[in-house]
């Protein structure tokens, strides 16, 4: 049973017996335990150079040009067994799945898109717009996961004021401005994006216009008429959010899911997959979070491999009690100020979803433009406490581990 303080709110699972340790933003190999086809190097390198004389290459802009050049430097350091220097940059883990399902006439796009995502937020750049956004159509979730903001009842009742579905004028705003701008967004945050009414809507309007849509879902409401939504309209990442091989431990963590529900959804999703879209490029990847020793990389890549592109498993983060988790003495600064911003369903603008109640939002992108929020005095300010090693006079960041 999960320990409760006076107000309602959970703050401890006895499922939950990992140590916290420092997180490091991205999908990094310090951060998880993945299993992933890979490719050689010197193949992506052969590559882009075979592509450098081409129109796909002479039409990107002078600082994508600079971005390519930098990458063709990292491939060659790495291919001369070189050490990196610190604006280099090659391709890992996921990326090498993804950049085999790119077409030529994207390479580029996509070879930039993941310079500024990994990069950026080392090098501390700031550019128009962040390198991904996180728009999240519901807050509201069907299952009440042991480490998740949905098991803060402050959070997760109906009074409170944080649960709801985003409206679809706001959705369409945000994604008019974005096209562009921006090539990754996820769809998802403290809710299941599934629960929307309007979620294949979403996805339709959304087509064509973005390389790097990723949706995270945990399967349980997925219908043919979902899952076929999902592989027409141009998907590159598909998550699945699960986290046991056992139907005992899996219903523990995810309460009120079924394992059989969600085996029997994933299966229909490949089948679907392989029957109606055979050339798709959507990755498709099951990840859970590492939360007790009874979670194994090895037996989860044996039971689910056989539905996923990518298994994986990312660090326990204690969402669930991020407001009461002890204030520690971290001075590195959080990357996700120069990553990533997330969008909830009534139009705040957050910069983190460690942050679920919104203590950090200063703005809505229903009478702000999302480049100038990314760019505001707000979020400058914030990125500059950071930076001074003062980020434990920030509630919640004084009490986050990622970095």
């Amino acid at each position: 049973m999960a320990k409760k303080e006076k107000d309602g709110q959970r703050v401890h699972n006895e499922l939950i017996t990992v140590d916290t340790a420092i997180k490091i933003k991205g999908f990094k190999n310090n951060n998880l335990d993945i299993t992933v086809a890979t490719k050689e190097d010197s193949q992506i390198f052969d590559r882009i150079v075979n592509l450098i004389d081409t129109d796909y290459y002479t039409k990107i802009s002078d600082n994508h040009k600079t971005i390519i050049s930098k990458l063709l430097d990292s491939y060659k350091n790495a291919l001369a067994g070189t050490e990196l220097l610190h604006d280099q940059y090659i391709l890992a883990g996921h990326e090498l799945v993804e950049f085999d399902g790119i077409d030529d006439a994207q390479i580029f796009r996509y070879l930039v898109y993941r310079y500024k995502y990994n990069m950026y937020p080392i090098l501390k750049v700031v550019d128009d717009y962040p390198p991904c956004v996180q728009i999240e159509p519901s807050s509201i979730c069907n299952f009440k996961c042991v480490f998740c903001y949905q098991a803060d009842l402050t959070f997760n009742n109906k009074k409170s004021g944080f649960l709801g579905r985003m409206d679809f004028e706001i959705f369409k705003k945000v994604i008019d401005e974005l096209e562009g701008n921006v090539e990754s967004i996820t769809l998802a945050s403290r809710g299941e994006p599934t629960l929307h009414p309007k979620f294949d809507e979403m996805l339709q309007y959304m087509k064509g216009k973005f390389l790097a849509v990723k949706i995270n879902s945990n399967a349980s409401l997925l219908t043919d008429k979902k899952i076929h939504s999902i592989l027409s309209n141009d998907v590159q990442t598909m998550v699945f959010s699960i986290d046991a091989a056992s139907k005992e431990l899996y219903e523990k963590l995810r309460v009120n899911g079924k394992f059989e529900t969600t085996i029997k959804n994933v299966e229909r999703f490949n089948e679907i997959k392989a029957k109606h879209y055979p050339d798709s490029r959507l990755v498709t990847r099951i990840s859970g979070v590492k939360v007790n020793e009874m979670q194994d990389v090895e037996t989860m890549t044996e039971f689910w491999s056989k539905y996923a592109d990518i298994v994986a498993f990312t660090n326990y983060m204690p969402w669930e009690s991020a407001y009461d988790n002890p204030i520690n003495d971290l001075k590195q600064p959080c990357t996700e100020l120069w990553r990533r911003i997330f969008i909830w369903w009534d139009g705040k603008v957050n910069p983190c979803d460690y942050d679920y109640k919104s203590k950090l939002s200063q703005w809505n992108s229903k009478d702000k433009s999302i480049s100038d929020i990314w760019n505001s005095d707000g979020y400058d300010g914030m990125r500059e406490t950071h930076l001074n090693e003062q980020r434990n006079e920030i509630e919640p960041c004084k009490r986050c581990v990622s970095t």
